[in-house]
Parts: structure tokens; sequence; C-alpha cells
């Protein structure tokens, strides 16, 4: 099985902080329309600001962390 997006608001560019901007509603993840317009660019940077660790007793590298370093022990943050 392979991963990939869904084709949700949440990674829809006219989506910004649970809002539609095309549709002027509120919107969640279980929400699409045939306006939706995937995002031109999703980012995969890896480093210490984004790293779950960062800052807290399981950071690998706690004397070396820091934003823009990355390191074996990276861990992407949760959303909800």
């Amino acid at each position: 099985m392979s991963i990939r997006l869904g084709n949700t608001c949440l990674n829809c560019e006219k989506y910004k902080e649970g809002y539609c901007l095309k549709h002027e509603t509120s919107v969640t993840v279980q929400h699409t329309c045939d306006s939706f317009k995937m995002k031109a660019e999703l980012k995969n940077e890896p480093n210490c600001s984004n790293c779950a660790r960062y800052n807290n007793p399981t950071c690998a590298n706690p004397q070396k962390a820091a934003p823009g370093m990355l390191c074996n022990h990276w861990a992407p943050q949760a959303r909800a």
C-alpha cells in the first residue's frame, strides 16, 4: 500500500486555518470540493525546529540541537 496525500481541504491552496477562502466557510479534514486545487509546494525540511524532540528530555543531542540542524533521531511534530 502506498502513502499519498488526501484530496481534502487541508491540502488545498484555498485552505487557511480551518477556513475555505473560496467558499467562505469553515472546513475540516473531511471536506473537499470540485474547486479543489492542490497546494503548489509541500515542504519537507526536517530539522531541529520541527522535531518533536527539540528542547525536550528525549532530544539525543541537547547541547548541539539548534534550528536548521538534523540528526538521526529526528521525529516529526504531530498535528491534530
